[in-house]
């Protein structure tokens, strides 16, 4: 019974290891790059034995630092409402028949990591990895000129791409002829400049750049015309003189424009030199004949009877500027006399 122990063990030894060796994951698929909004097939084929007829579970994540998460399974039936849901299916519609190859579309930056395949049927266990790297690829790429357009003049071409991921490298081409760059000219690969020192005029036409890193590529185009340089001593000296000609209009405004405020100035001050509170001086002879000639008729209004109530007359009451008179030159000048002139107190009525 001694004897027969050990081959017994080996004989255990053999069959667990043709158990396990009937289930293998056949697939070998390294890393792979793709571009955002493609989509891929991650594979994991595998093979089973005779004696591998227990149910079957397939199980896809991805594996994180510190944790693995469900991507889809299956047990019997599909489980995909996991981390990619609505994104992922398995490409055989029955993976229990030897492929549990997996599609993903619509990529994402964010999908970039490690993915486990793993295949369980009692007794058996197979896993596989495989790695993913989802990039942005070279979008909106724009193109100018910057520098004027004549002969002997240096110019840039300039090309960026407004997104894409990181080291992307520009590459400029002349469409047509030879395609090949002036001779005067260097490129910057990282910065998509191309530097052109003495443009002439067979540099003119279209040129191309092309924007690309490791999951595609992007253009744009930019036309170069170089014209014959023009006199720029002629172009100088015309601004500078229309420059001088416009500051002489300017002070010769600005002078007419203090001359006529000064004049109005003057004016203003010569009519308020005029005493507008002191009125003009009045005539006094008219003052008194007016005053007089009122009084007289209405003295002439009254009757006989009512002359005794003016035995005052009420010319005292005129101011006596308005009567005094400087004595006469001539002292031999005498009144008029009147016929039918009677006097009422210092009055003479005619």
């Amino acid at each position: 019974m001694e004897s027969l122990l050990p081959h017994l063990l080996w004989g255990l030894l053999f069959l667990c290891a043709d158990l396990t060796e009937g289930l293998t994951i056949t697939s070998k698929q390294g890393m792979e790059t793709k571009a955002q909004g493609e989509k891929i097939t991650l594979f994991c084929q595998y093979t089973l034995t005779a004696q591998d007829n227990s149910p079957l579970d397939i199980e896809w994540f991805k594996v994180e630092p510190n944790e693995e998460k469900a991507v889809i399974l299956y047990n019997e039936r599909v489980y995909d409402t996991y981390l990619m849901a609505g994104r992922v299916q398995f490409v055989n519609q029955n993976p229990a028949a030897g492929d549990a190859s997996i599609e993903i579309s619509n990529l994402k930056v964010a999908d970039t990591g490690t993915y486990q395949c793993k295949v369980k049927t009692f007794p058996g266990i197979e896993t596989y990895r495989v790695q993913l790297a989802v990039f942005e690829k070279p979008s909106r790429t724009q193109c100018h000129v910057e520098g004027l357009h004549e002969v002997g003049n240096d110019l840039t071409l300039k090309c960026k791409s407004q997104e894409g991921a990181a080291l992307i490298n520009y590459h400029w081409k002349k469409i047509g002829g030879t395609e090949e760059l002036p001779a005067r000219s260097s490129l910057n690969e990282v910065t998509g400049e191309l530097l052109v020192k003495n443009a002439s005029q067979v540099f003119s036409g279209v040129y191309k750049c092309v924007a690309s890193n490791r999951v595609g590529t992007d253009e744009c185009s930019v036309v170069l015309n170089i014209t014959p340089s023009t006199n720029r001593a002629g172009t100088v000296a015309g601004a500078v003189i229309g420059t001088l000609l416009g500051l002489l209009l300017l002070a010769f405004f600005i002078f007419c424009c203090c001359k006529k405020q000064r004049e109005k100035k003057y004016e203003k001050e010569v009519h308020h030199d005029i005493r507008e509170d002191v009125p003009p001086p009045k005539s006094r002879a008219s003052t008194a004949h007016s005053y007089i000639g009122s009084n007289r008729s209405s003295l002439g209004s009254m009757s006989p009877s009512n002359m005794d109530g003016y035995t005052k007359t009420q010319y005292n009451k005129v101011p006596s500027e308005d009567f005094e008179r400087t004595s006469p030159q001539n002292p031999n000048f005498q009144p008029p006399k009147y016929d039918n002139a009677c006097r009422m107190g210092d009055i003479t009525v005619v």
